[in-house]
């Protein structure tokens, strides 16, 4: 067994022969031929359209809706003339009231009106007998005091003359005094005589402007009364619009007429733009109302639901994709990459993200390329073997 030992530890301390070297050469340069460049997906930067869109959601709704109300009341509908869903124009007869009872008001009001001009006749009759009799009074005051100052009239005839004299005048002015009140009363029965025919061609309820009814509430056979609901439901010019709610953050964005694209239930897609904007935020759910104003659109009918955005930027710019954009405390760069393979690092200043692509405003030109994704994981000067075909961000990360 001694003996055992002894041969082999000799033979382990035997030195390797060239093909045992040969194999050691061989195994040390596996590692070196092993090294390879990293792939990594690249893309172009270029031009492209961006935009900002603010979203929204809400429920169609009349632009302005018109009530529509009797103006007389305590009449029965004897005639409806329109439905629901049909388009109107202004003054367009959409319901009669019965009209027995106005109409005899009217011809007492008529009655009335020539019973006062008959009494300005009258007026102005009287006004002329004393006239007349002041004339006369005046004449005979002159004559007899001709006659006082010569002898020939006693001063009881001229005193007798001058009360006739002051009793005509005073006569003259009652009759022009009457002649004011019977011009009163004319005037008081032409304003009766115009009522009773307002309120004639008031049994007569029309459109006050057009548009398309949407509601009504008249049947025949009902008394009309000023309270309670309206007899019609009108959307004046048959604009329908949404009323949305918006955000608080995205407030500052917006502005009157930018452009929207409101997806409404059951019609589709619909352009629009901003009406009105917020004047308050609700302090519970932070956000505010606005309205837009929608293209005309056959299908379109108040409360149904709509939800879009409003475009408040749009423009062409540089762009890549955005996950080629980085940041740091330095801020924001990119890694642009060299014909050769070369990694840079590039500052940029970022703008607008749009369907997976990020603006550039400054640092990258057209046409230069840049890692679309995992750029954070090479230096510059680093070498990489690019591949093309990134368009939306995406990479092959090292």
């Amino acid at each position: 067994m001694k003996r055992l030992f002894v041969i082999l530890a000799a033979l382990t301390l035997v030195p390797p022969g060239p093909a045992a070297l040969a194999e050691e050469s061989a195994a040390a340069t596996v590692p070196a031929a092993a090294t390879t460049i990293p792939s990594v997906t690249v893309a172009d930067a270029a031009m492209a359209e961006v935009q900002s869109r603010v979203l929204l959601s809400g429920t169609l709704v009349a632009r302005q809706e018109v009530l529509i109300f009797p103006q007389v009341s305590g009449y029965e509908i004897t005639e409806l003339l329109t439905e629901t869903g049909e388009q109107v124009e202004k003054g367009q007869v959409l319901a009669r009231m019965s009209r027995d009872i106005l109409a005899a008001q009217l011809a007492q009001a008529d009655a009335e009106y020539q019973r006062a001009m008959a009494g300005v006749g009258q007026a102005q009759s009287q006004i002329a007998n004393a006239e007349a009799a002041r004339i006369q009074a005046v004449t005979a005051l002159n004559r007899v005091q001709q006659l006082r100052s010569s002898g020939s009239a006693a001063q009881a005839t001229l005193d007798d003359a001058i009360a006739a004299e002051a009793s005509a005048q005073a006569q003259a002015a009652s009759a022009a005094d009457g002649l004011a009140v019977a011009q009163a009363a004319v005037a008081q029965a032409e304003a009766a005589r115009a009522l009773a025919r307002l309120n004639l061609d008031r049994t007569d309820i029309r459109a006050p402007a057009d548009g398309l009814i949407v509601e009504r509430q008249a049947e025949l056979g009902a008394i009309a009364g000023s309270g309670g609901e309206p007899l019609f439901r009108l959307i004046a010019g048959g604009e329908i619009e949404l009323s949305a709610e918006v955000i608080e953050t995205a407030l500052h964005q917006l502005k009157l007429g930018d452009p929207a694209l409101i997806q409404v239930a059951g019609v589709g897609a619909v352009q629009g733009k901003v009406r009105l904007l917020p004047a308050s935020v609700d302090p519970v759910t932070r956000l505010g109302k606005m309205r837009i104003s929608l293209d005309p659109h056959p299908a379109l009918r108040t409360g149904l639901f709509a939800n879009g955005s409003v475009i408040t930027a749009q423009r062409q710019a540089v762009t890549v994709p955005a996950g080629a954009v980085l940041a740091d405390d330095q801020g924001e760069w990119v890694q642009l990459v060299s014909d050769d393979g070369v990694v840079q690092r590039q500052q940029v200043q970022a703008g607008l993200l749009w369907q997976s692509l990020r603006e550039i405003r400054t640092g990258v030109q057209p046409g230069q390329r840049v890692i679309a994704r995992s750029g954070a994981f090479f230096r510059d000067g680093d070498r990489v073997s690019p591949v093309a075909g990134a368009d939306s961000g995406g990479g092959t990360a090292p």
